[in-house]
């Protein structure tokens, strides 16, 4: 069956957000959760690694990765996103390329090099929030399609319990119960540290897809 192709309207939607500035969700860095257990915690993965940031955005935390030094693709199908991204963290380098295809669309991911099992892990911030709730099973789905046996998934989930999105909220509980029917398996689950002021819900997790 021929894959479905990029939601050119809702793409258009999030370019015109970007073109506004009314991604609420920026902070003009990488989130401090994110970027405090990856600098400072021995659980942390280390580098080197294929890593992929799925909803980069502005590319904060795919920079971050890469400074970090490993080898990373931010991925979004927004266009101006994609475009920030590079005014502000540099065009494709040899550690970080910045890539414009729809997460759910295999065979454009495959032919840009991410097939099944290419991935070391995966750094998750605001796109799963993001998408349609419909859709969460579908990437998880995806994420553990993309990831080697016993490759990881950081993640930092906006729990809130307000009606309506983006930002979509989420239930912990939930969630780990979908991650944990998805193949993974929890190495730390808690609530966040350090979380910007506009964020006190938001919960991080490191997930090991199991072999």
């Amino acid at each position: 069956m021929a894959e479905a192709p990029m939601d050119v309207q809702l793409a258009a939607s999030w370019d015109h957000r970007y073109r506004r500035g009314s991604d609420g969700w920026e902070l003009g860095r990488a989130a401090p959760p994110l970027a405090q257990f990856l600098s400072c915690v021995e659980q942390a993965p280390q580098p080197p690694g294929a890593v992929l940031v799925p909803g980069c955005g502005r590319g904060h935390e795919a920079a971050l990765l890469a400074s970090l030094g490993f080898v990373v693709t931010g991925l979004d199908f927004s266009a101006e996103a994609l475009a920030e991204a590079r005014r502000l963290h540099g065009p494709d380098t040899a550690s970080l390329r910045w890539l414009q295809v729809d997460l759910f669309a295999r065979e454009a991911l495959a032919a840009a090099g991410l097939g099944e099992g290419s991935l070391d892990g995966v750094v998750e911030h605001t796109c799963f929030c993001a998408i349609d709730p419909a859709q969460r099973e579908a990437y998880l789905a995806q994420m553990q399609h993309l990831l080697v046996p016993g490759g990881w998934l950081l993640g930092l989930f906006w729990c809130h319990r307000r009606q309506g999105g983006p930002p979509f909220g989420s239930d912990p509980g939930l969630l780990e119960a979908q991650l944990r029917a998805a193949g993974f398996t929890p190495l730390v689950w808690e609530p966040a540290s350090g979380s910007a002021d506009s964020r006190k819900d938001e919960w991080l997790g490191l997930w090991r897809r199991q072999p």
